[in-house]
């Protein structure tokens, strides 16, 4: 089994396991990115999404200047191409990691480019939940923060991780971009030891580990999801 895989992917098993170009450095630096981007975005894309739910017209706490601010904030980072977000974020970067290559340097435009995307994800998820409901609580005396975890998000649990498993999904697709500034990833091994050597077996094992990673967090997303909502009734 062995032999007929050196056979028919000799490229693969020329790159190894370890060492910069290995598969096990390139899954982990896929893993890290994606793991660190999910965290700081997730929480900046929870907090803008919120903000943009009950701050509207309608909302617990109307506000239209803080709106317009966190509408038109989501609006223009969303608008960007992240292969351009990458370089236009580049000062910002070296201001707070020291660097402007490398994994830890990818995380800034990662959250930054996949934060907005998410922010819209939980805006809808959040407006999805009954009115009723936000008004009965606010009838009993609830206090906003109240409102915001036992109401909005407690009830909005299982369209939330749907919307989280497809955020995910969509970062794992930027990781693959952000070996233009050196990050590494399955993407750029795809790409620089695959693509652009001609060598189709680097590309097709690459192109196979990411897939069989986003079926691995689709199937435990839909899980959970479908766990949260059963919860829910």
């Amino acid at each position: 089994m062995i032999s007929w895989f050196e056979k028919i992917c000799p490229n693969v098993v020329q790159l190894g396991w370890d060492g910069d170009a290995g598969w096990g450095t390139s899954i982990f630096q896929t893993l890290f990115m994606t793991f660190w981007a999910v965290i700081f975005g997730g929480i900046l894309g929870i907090i803008f999404g919120v903000l943009l739910v009950i701050t509207k017209d309608d909302g617990i706490r109307p506000n239209k200047f803080w709106y317009n601010v966190c509408d038109k904030l989501v609006s223009i980072f969303r608008a960007i191409p992240f292969v351009i977000l990458l370089a236009f974020v580049a000062p910002v970067t070296q201001k707070i990691v020291g660097t402007q290559i490398g994994m830890k340097a990818a995380l800034v435009p990662l959250t930054l480019g996949v934060f907005p995307f998410y922010a819209r994800q939980v805006q809808v998820a959040l407006e999805s939940v009954d009115a009723g409901k936000v008004e009965a609580a606010q009838s009993i005396g609830a206090t906003v923060s109240d409102i915001i975890f036992d109401v909005y998000l407690r009830e909005s649990r299982s369209e939330l991780i749907r919307v989280s498993t497809v955020t995910i999904i969509s970062l794992i697709g930027l990781t693959a971009m952000a070996g233009a500034i050196g990050a590494g990833g399955l993407g750029n091994t795809a790409i620089s030891y695959g693509y652009n050597r001609f060598n189709n077996d680097v590309t097709w094992v690459a192109t196979i580990l990411v897939i069989i990673l986003i079926f691995i967090v689709q199937i435990v997303g839909d899980f959970f999801a479908k766990r949260m909502n059963h919860q829910n009734r």
